[in-house]
């Protein structure tokens, strides 16, 4: 009986560092996007990347964003107006690095931009889910959200011009699920 309960203690402890471990996230950033030469061949859509640096939650990092977003504006509940439209990202990955060389990989679930012609500038929310990772993210779950502001600094010489190449800054928010042995 009493090597049942000794044994009964070490595996209740040690299942205790095994169960996962939430991280709360809220990283700040700013950066750049443009049109995309990555082209992930959905159709009816144009495919754009960011460029982006921040600090926050495991300290800081860089991101890198390709998407595919609809050609065509889209109804939405969230951006209406007579000078606002609405383009759904339908697909896409993004890859945070941090300074210690660990790298958290995240795949669009949702959201899109909306751009207001009369502010001349775009909010976007993108909802990722967390595929994984290396280093301190191996084996890492969860899910982010990405909100930002999104202002044209080039146009391309198109009549009437085309933006080209935005300024981008915003907030990462969310949780990060970790093996309870895993560092932040």
């Amino acid at each position: 009986m009493k090597h049942t309960a000794i044994m009964a203690l070490m595996l209740t402890l040690g299942v205790a560092g095994v169960y996962a471990q939430q991280i709360p996230v809220n990283m700040t950033f700013s950066g750049d996007g443009t049109p995309s030469v990555i082209n992930l061949g959905h159709p009816n859509t144009f495919n754009s990347e960011e460029n982006l640096a921040g600090s926050g939650t495991g300290g800081p990092f860089t991101f890198r964003l390709v998407r595919a977003s609809t050609a065509a504006p889209q109804p939405s509940t969230t951006c209406s107006g007579p000078t606002k439209v609405f383009f759904q990202s339908v697909a896409g990955a993004g890859l945070f690095r941090f300074i210690d060389g660990s790298l958290l990989i995240v795949n669009i679930t949702g959201g899109g931009d909306c751009i207001d012609f009369a502010a001349n500038q775009a909010q976007c929310t993108l909802t990722f889910q967390i595929t994984g990772g290396t280093g301190r993210f191996e084996g890492a779950t969860g899910v982010l959200t990405l909100t930002e502001a999104s202002t044209p600094i080039l146009s391309d010489a198109s009549n009437p011009p085309n933006p080209v190449f935005f300024t981008e800054t915003g907030e990462f928010t969310g949780t990060i699920s970790r093996g309870g042995n895993s560092r932040p």
